[in-house]
């Protein structure tokens, strides 16, 4: 597994850079050498984020993290990415040869005996049609905003296309301009 190190706003020493890829073989184990992950590391006042991505053929796992300490937050990220990945084992494993980079870790899970809260279905539980009206980003958002939707679907003005306006965890909005 390739690992890339990202300082934003702050420098990566040797030695943290070390101890954070040390971190990341208790990931890189599970995977081939086709996965590849990237640690950023932005200072947010006194506190570091720790952003940590994993790519997987066209399979993304994502956790963030924020401590005093680069490594704390680090290690808390990589113990949330190593949850995401034992909590969705038995859906991936249920499609072994769509999931083909994982037998490493299906055997090593196999083999330990571990088996944490898993669930074996995603649930849908409601699905909903509706008619997608084009309009500016920022008239998506009021839209969203009036609606009380944490995102919404539209058709940009801007570029033709399906695109998608969400609200993030830090209070700001996202836009999703899909290439397809």
């Amino acid at each position: 597994m390739k690992v890339e190190i990202l300082g934003l706003d702050m420098r990566i020493n040797d030695i943290l850079r070390a101890a954070i890829e040390q971190k990341m073989s208790k990931i890189e184990r599970f995977f081939d050498d086709s996965a590849r992950a990237e640690v950023k590391l932005p200072p947010e006042g006194a506190f570091v984020r720790a952003e940590v991505t994993l790519k997987i053929q066209a399979l993304y796992f994502r956790a963030e993290s924020v401590a005093p300490e680069a490594m704390t937050a680090v290690e808390q990220a990589i113990d949330n990415l190593e949850g995401q990945i034992r909590k969705n084992k038995t859906r991936m494993k249920k499609r072994m040869k769509d999931y083909s980079y994982m037998e490493a870790y299906f055997e090593h899970e196999e083999a330990g005996g571990e088996e944490r809260h898993e669930e074996d279905e995603f649930r849908i539980i409601r699905r909903k049609a509706f008619t997608i009206t084009e309009m500016t980003p920022d008239e998506a958002v009021l839209q969203m905003e009036l609606l009380d939707h944490s995102f919404l679907l539209f058709l940009s003005t801007d570029t033709g296309r399906v695109s998608a306006v969400y609200k993030r965890h830090d209070g700001d909005y996202g836009l999703l301009e899909p290439e397809y």
